[in-house]
């Protein structure tokens, strides 16, 4: 039996929506700005389907991921398919001058690793995890759009 946990965060970019959006649509790139993704490729035989690697601390899980919903400079949607249970979905909000980047995550804890590790530190290490990862993006995109 799994327990799901779920984390919104979100970051605020002074970068036009077309930038952000063209950044965050390009899934490979994510391992820039995303400390725990190793890598993400796109099966060329289906590009709705990504196979992606994450690690940490010693743990290294696998998945794949199905793109939902994609709608440009508004949402990507996706669930995983196969591999270490997740969803989420990255939205986009334009605010002219500045974009906001709001992404929330659920993934399944095995009953084995929760009961090694307390929920509520593991929650806020993921989500201080996801914020750095944002911030981290913001600067990239910030370095992108000087260049």
């Amino acid at each position: 039996m799994a327990e799901w946990l779920e984390h919104s965060v979100q970051v605020e970019v002074e970068v036009p929506i077309e930038l952000v959006w063209s950044l965050w649509s390009d899934l490979e790139q994510m391992p820039k700005w995303m400390k725990w993704i190793d890598s993400v490729k796109i099966l060329p035989d289906d590009p709705e389907i990504s196979l992606w690697k994450l690690s940490t601390g010693g743990w290294d899980f696998t998945w794949k991921s199905r793109i939902l919903k994609m709608v440009p400079k508004q949402i990507i949607q996706w669930e995983s398919v196969d591999g270490l249970p997740n969803q989420g979905a990255i939205r986009f909000y334009d605010r002219h001058t500045s974009s906001v980047v709001k992404m929330t995550v659920s993934y399944a804890i095995p009953g084995l690793i929760g009961k090694l590790m307390d929920n509520l530190f593991l929650g806020k290490v993921v989500e201080s995890t996801i914020q750095a990862d944002l911030e981290r993006f913001k600067e990239y995109a910030l370095n992108v759009k000087a260049n």
